[in-house]
């Protein structure tokens, strides 16, 4: 590959921030801007990113690479996704899991009307333990997998939680429940639903003058995040949210166990320790930009997951580097 990979950052949330800050360190790469719905005016760039109005995205189609999606999985991407398909290389972290199907159709249908190639729903969970549930799956083909993701905040959920109307802000704990953790470890393979698996901690600000009974039976009941989950929900004070939950750090592992051909009982875990959830959400990003932008050049083009998309598309390295440095 030769050149430098010009990258286009649509939304300029947390995730946003984190992707400007990763370009860094990637020599690859650099950024040619940042588009928000925000007045530009009002923002101030965390790096070199230059700031627009996400209205004049069009203008600029031939002077981004790959545009990496840093919108919402709730009201965001879901019409982002397709359109932005259309006018660029793309990348997303699009992570409602029973909708995965129906927005790949969509981006796919997009993207391949015009030429361009777009990577859904990469980050980490879906993402890196997407692939890593197959692999495992692969090797033990008798066996049982179980997915744990936290203690730690869900940008999706949290997010999720602020279109709620009356909430100002919030954020969102996965906490695995850890009798079931180690009932999987302790090689049980027991059949655990949802519930069973974890629980949602929420705090949330509310607007002043709020139903907060309204907001907590929206939360409760919402399909796709929170309505099979036993869910707490905690208003306090946006000087508590400042004070005790401005970090957010996140991790989980992917499980399965098995037996192999022998009857020997096998097990394989894969783990994550996250000090900064968008900023590890950003660093996969990154990585599948580059791999979009070569798959685009290759012709490879309309919607891809992490299943269809070799770990060398995802390197700094050559293959001839990684045969001789990583095998």
């Amino acid at each position: 590959m030769s050149g430098t990979i010009r990258i286009g950052i649509i939304g300029y949330g947390n995730v946003g921030k984190a992707v400007e800050q990763a370009i860094g360190q990637n020599p690859d790469m650099e950024i040619f801007g940042i588009f928000s719905r925000r007045d530009p005016a009002a923002i101030t760039s965390a790096g070199k990113g230059r700031l627009f109005h996400i209205e004049e995205v069009k203008a600029h189609v031939d002077d981004i690479d790959v545009a990496i999606l840093c919108g919402g999985s709730a009201t965001d991407l879901p019409t982002q996704g397709p359109e932005f398909a259309k006018l660029f290389n793309t990348v997303d972290s699009y992570d409602t899991h029973a909708r995965i199907p129906e927005y790949f159709a969509a981006v796919d249908l997009a993207a391949k009307k015009t030429g361009k190639t777009a990577v859904i729903s990469t980050g980490w969970d879906p993402g890196l333990f997407s692939l890593m549930r197959v692999i495992e799956e692969a090797v033990l083909p008798n066996g049982t997998a179980y997915t744990f993701w936290g203690p730690g905040v869900s940008q999706g959920h949290s997010d999720a939680i602020r279109r709620v109307e009356g909430v100002a802000d919030a954020r969102q704990y996965t906490v695995p429940i850890e009798s079931a953790v180690e009932r999987v470890r302790a090689g049980e393979a027991p059949a655990l639903t949802t519930r069973e698996k974890h629980l949602r901690d929420c705090y949330v600000v509310a607007r002043e003058g709020a139903d907060l009974g309204k907001i907590e039976e929206t939360i409760k009941s919402m399909p796709y995040y929170f309505d099979e989950y036993d869910t707490k929900i905690s208003f306090i004070s946006p000087e508590e949210m400042t004070a005790h939950h401005s970090a957010m750090p996140h991790g989980g592992f992917v499980m399965r166990t098995g037996k192999t051909g022998d009857g020997a009982r096998q097990s394989i875990e894969f783990a994550l320790k996250l000090g900064s959830n968008p900023g590890f959400t950003a660093a996969v990003l990154i990585a599948y930009a580059r791999a979009a932008y070569r798959l685009n050049r290759e012709g490879r083009v309309g919607a891809h997951t992490v299943f269809d998309i070799a770990p060398g598309y995802l390197s700094l390295r050559s293959a001839a580097e990684l045969r001789a440095g990583q095998l």
